[in-house]
């Protein structure tokens, strides 16, 4: 380690030392990240015109929605706790990540464990929440998951392609999670566009890396040693473009969408497409490293991903229920 990492490092550890430690605590849970859960909402979001014309009421489709969403969440948030443990060395070697609370010495790793642990157990008590059915299934998503985090942490971090698609399962698994918590099956579309998305935000991560730290992206996460720019560009560029054929194929069967021989439902292709190849140009010129960040920082991408969900949740409501009787229902 250099002289001017050492002093980095040691004035980073007398800052952290001077935090709360409730402050220091969450920001170990990184809340930032919750927005991932937001696949959790994806069965639902897409199941909930079918259940409300078999009956079903909106709180029953909120509130089991909202209980899965918090046990992913604090999931991800144990499992992050766990991820730094792991990675407390060499992220004292990063530029941003040796301010972690980990890392900086604001949190010791035994009371890290001991967080962690809470928040996975906490996670996995908020399921007793659901129905008996919907508990063992929406159970085994979370366990899974928590499971894949833990393996990855362990081992497929370290190998090029496997830590893509063990990152790629946590996002199918969360869509699984919010499927099984309203009891709806998970259609085969939602779960192919799942799958390639999250590849498209992992390879994303690894080249916004790659441009914003060049060579030295190796010296903090290995795999980066078994990565090249080339590749990572073309992994960039394919699953963009599979999360885009896919959608398109999927909005092409909608035949319930169709006004006067033209499918509205292809409008929201328009901002789909526009978000991913805005968001590859902020990687390649390595504005930012992380996908995620995107989303919450670039108000040209958040103003599109606005445009997309509110656009399908017009058409939705308006094609495949009673626009009126929707809105009574929700004022009751």
């Amino acid at each position: 380690m250099s002289t001017e990492t050492t002093t980095a490092t040691a004035q980073t550890a007398t800052q952290a030392m001077r935090r709360p430690l409730a402050l220091s605590l969450l920001r170990l849970a990184r809340p930032h990240q919750w927005s991932k859960g937001i696949f959790v909402l994806a069965g639902p979001v897409y199941g909930c015109a079918d259940l409300i014309e078999q009956g079903a009421r909106i709180r029953d489709l909120i509130v089991p929605s909202l209980i899965i969403l918090a046990s992913f969440s604090l999931a991800a948030s144990g499992c992050y706790v766990v991820n730094d443990i792991f990675d407390a060395e060499s992220d004292r070697r990063h530029p941003r990540k040796r301010n972690r609370p980990i890392a900086s010495g604001a949190v010791t790793p035994g009371q890290a464990r001991v967080f962690a642990a809470l928040l996975l157990l906490g996670s996995l008590g908020l399921l007793a929440l659901l129905p008996a059915p919907r508990l063992w299934w929406a159970g085994a998503t979370v366990a899974l998951y928590i499971a894949n985090v833990m393996t990855y942490s362990a081992f497929f971090k370290k190998h090029a392609i496997a830590d893509v698609m063990g990152l790629s399962l946590g996002f199918v698994l969360r869509v699984l999670g919010g499927c099984a918590a309203l009891g709806i099956g998970p259609s085969s579309w939602l779960l192919n566009v799942t799958l390639f998305i999250a590849m498209f935000l992992a390879f994303g991560k690894r080249l916004g890396e790659r441009r914003s730290m060049g060579e030295l992206a190796a010296q903090t996460r290995s795999v980066q040693g078994l990565y090249t720019s080339t590749l990572l560009e073309m992994a960039v560029v394919v699953t963009g473009v599979c999360t885009l054929v896919t959608y398109t194929i999927y909005v092409e069967g909608q035949a319930s969408y169709y006004t006067l021989g033209f499918n509205l439902l292809w409008l929201t292709v328009l901002p789909v497409t526009f978000v991913l190849l805005r968001c590859i140009v902020l990687l390649d010129a390595g504005r930012y490293d992380d996908p995620t960040e995107i989303a919450l920082r670039d108000p040209v991408v958040r103003g599109g991903t606005l445009l997309f969900s509110g656009m399908t949740a017009f058409l939705m409501l308006w094609f495949r229920l009673d626009f009126g009787d929707t809105l009574a229902g929700w004022l009751r």
